[in-house]
């Protein structure tokens, strides 16, 4: 019994040093400039512990992706959860958002190569798991509560998600100077219309 337990331990912090060291290459190179060999030399492991775990490299990319989408997510609730006005979460949780994927490890992994490397439904599938939920729940408690007008609650999520998805892209090549905060501004605006 104990020897499973150390094994599946084992396990566990090789799958854990395979994805810490497969994020920290895709998120300075990108996925592309990236092989298998240079990730199993950083994580310090064989190449035959890495099929142990992952299928392939897009497979090991997918769980890189799922860890940063979710710490973004969590990020983002954390900001939100922070605030007892359901407008407060919404827009604190907004703006959390563009400020989280804007860092530019995180940026490159789940912004630019997210969608290359699985295709834009798997890359959207996994994102709306992460946060398009919080997200939903946010606005149908809005418009439950008659601060935004009723109306279908999908659509809405969707636009706004692409639209911080597109901003926070923006800000990768933006000038540095004020560009985070022009954003949120202008993102705060956005939202603001929504009100009724």
């Amino acid at each position: 019994m104990r020897n499973e337990g150390v094994r599946a331990r084992q396990r566990e912090e090789t799958r854990r040093a395979l994805v810490r060291a497969a994020r920290g290459l895709f998120a300075e190179r990108g996925y592309g400039a990236v092989g298998l060999a240079e990730i199993v030399a950083a994580a310090q492991v064989t190449k035959g512990a890495l099929y142990h775990h992952f299928a392939n490299k897009a497979d090991l990319f997918r769980a890189v992706l799922d860890e940063v989408q979710h710490e973004v997510g969590g990020q983002v609730a954390e900001a939100a959860e922070a605030h007892n006005d359901p407008w407060t979460r919404l827009t604190a949780g907004c703006e959390e958002f563009l400020a989280a994927a804007t860092d530019p490890r995180r940026q490159r992994i789940m912004l630019v190569d997210g969608p290359a490397v699985l295709g834009w439904s798997e890359w959207r599938a996994m994102d709306e798991a992460a946060s398009a939920r919080h997200l939903a729940e946010a606005l149908t408690e809005l418009a439950e509560a008659g601060v935004i007008a009723r109306q279908p609650i999908p659509p809405l999520v969707h636009l706004l998600s692409g639209a911080m998805n597109e901003a926070a892209l923006w800000l990768a090549t933006a000038p540095p100077n004020g560009a985070l905060a022009d954003t949120q501004a202008a993102l705060g605006r956005m939202l603001r219309s929504l009100r009724t």
